[in-house]
């Protein structure tokens, strides 16, 4: 499988991985929380019941003798449970200590408060120099009836270390780590398993997709199950179906329209022999007729020849669009195979000026070459204006194969931006007013399949200082190159 940065597998992996660190991290975190509260609280509550029992079930005599209060000290601090403990006691100015230990300064102003405060003991954990203790606060008392007692001014503080429980804090945090950090490994392999079957028919709509794109029209997705999924692909499918009908449709009736274009060329073709013939005649005999039969005469003529000029025109295009149409390439002069064509539309009068280097050699096929310079200087002619410049030259394209280029320039008032776009398309023309031009809107059209052939491009465009210019760019093949 491949991962795509960011692509559909990838968030869908993340999202899976992202909830399920959550999920264990929130699992660990409250777990670790009510495991160190209990802990500490089991701590906690054995250590402040078993002072206060001990200091409930010691009698003092007041005034309190230092010497006596420094030996209940040290029986209190035999007695310590569940950690041992330091005693001390506040009476007055005086301070004892059972122990040389000094954590007396784990005993905060706050918790010194709360004990001068109530008669009531307290307790409160401290973290000192790193070291967790708890500190616990118990004011003596005398009763002074059933309901009533007074505080003595005698306090009594116990100072134990958790440094056990902080070990076994730390032990859950580690465990609940270590716990978690496997899961969310684990995880991944469901995550991937997930994205593979959820990205499965996503894949297959997509080289289905792919493949309809290529022409195959009757690709078709195998639908799983009955969840979203399979509709989207059950969808697909009724699609390319449609879409397959539809194309098949088309291409009928594309291959109808081209038939009928080619049988009504070649069915016209013989007919138009004998009036051509016939018109050729009556051309010749025009001037001994009176003048309306002679104009009648020679404007049957004229359109007789349009009619025949579209007509071939419409059997080239025929062959093209059938993939009939073929190279019958030859090592050729390219500068001479253009005079040749000006010579032979009788060009040659100054209207065309040309600026072609001799020396050039090219396969080409000599025929549609001449159709090609034939189109763009006729049409540069009837819709530009003169004079019309035809230049040839050679260029290095950017993969390293020369080029043979060939330039028509008019001196028109060039193209309009809206039928450039349109410029090579068939029966365009762009001034609608020129509907009944001398030309059958397909010389350019024939231009740009002649040029295709040659495995070249042909592009439209205007001069900086008016004028359009047409280029024809075709691969500069040579003989010697070929072998």
């Amino acid at each position: 499988m491949r991962m795509v940065a960011f692509g559909l597998r990838t968030r869908l992996i993340l999202a899976f991985l992202l909830i399920a660190a959550v999920s264990a991290g929130t699992t660990a975190a409250l777990t670790y929380r009510e495991a160190r509260s209990a802990l500490l609280e089991t701590t906690q509550n054995t250590a402040v019941s078993s002072f206060r029992d001990q200091i409930e079930q010691t009698s003092f005599q007041l005034p309190v003798r230092p010497d006596e209060l420094r030996t209940v000290l040290h029986g209190i601090a035999r007695k310590s449970n569940p950690r041992p403990w330091v005693v001390f006691a506040e009476y007055g100015s005086v301070r004892l200590s059972s122990g040389t230990n000094p954590v007396s300064t784990v005993i905060t102003p706050e918790l010194r408060r709360a004990a001068r405060a109530g008669s009531q003991g307290t307790f409160e954990r401290v973290v000192k120099d790193g070291e967790p203790y708890l500190a616990i606060a118990m004011p003596t008392v005398v009763e002074v009836g059933p309901d009533g007692a007074l505080p003595t001014g005698l306090i009594l503080y116990a100072v134990m270390r958790m440094t056990d429980e902080k070990t076994n804090v730390d032990a859950l945090l580690t465990a609940a780590r270590d716990g978690a950090l496997p899961g969310l490994a684990a995880a991944l392999v469901p995550a991937l398993l997930t994205a593979r079957s959820v990205l499965r028919p996503v894949r297959e709509l997509r080289r289905a997709a792919r493949s309809i794109g290529r022409g195959r029209l009757d690709t078709r997705i195998q639908v799983r199950g009955s969840d979203e999924l399979a509709e989207l692909a059950d969808t697909f499918n009724d699609s390319a179906r449609e879409l397959e009908r539809t194309v098949h449709k088309l291409r009928e009736a594309e291959a109808r329209s081209r038939r009928f274009a080619s049988d009504v060329s070649h069915e016209l073709r013989t007919p138009l022999a004998g009036m051509l013939a016939v018109t050729e005649v009556l051309d010749e005999d025009a001037e001994q007729l009176d003048p309306d039969t002679a104009q009648a005469v020679r404007l049957v003529s004229a359109e007789t020849g349009k009619l025949a000029v579209l007509v071939e025109d419409l059997m080239e295009i025929s062959r093209f669009d059938a993939r009939a149409a073929e190279l019958h390439t030859d090592e050729v002069d390219p500068a001479e195979a253009i005079r040749k064509t000006l010579q032979n539309r009788h060009w040659t009068d100054g209207r065309v000026v040309t600026a072609l280097p001799d020396g050039l050699r090219a396969r080409l096929d000599p025929r549609r070459f001449d159709v090609v310079i034939a189109n763009l200087v006729g049409n540069a002619l009837r819709h530009g204006g003169a004079p019309v410049t035809v230049r040839l030259r050679t260029e290095e394209r950017s993969d390293g194969g020369p080029l043979l280029i060939t330039e028509v320039l008019d001196s028109g008032p060039g193209i309009s931006p809206e039928a450039l776009p349109h410029i090579f398309d068939r029966f365009y023309k762009a001034d609608a007013a020129r509907t009944r031009s001398p030309g059958s809107g397909l010389g350019l059209a024939i231009t740009l399949e002649n040029v295709r052939l040659h495995a070249g491009t042909v592009r439209a465009g205007n001069l900086p200082g008016g004028g359009a210019v047409f280029t024809v760019e075709i691969p500069l093949r040579t003989e010697e190159a070929d072998a």
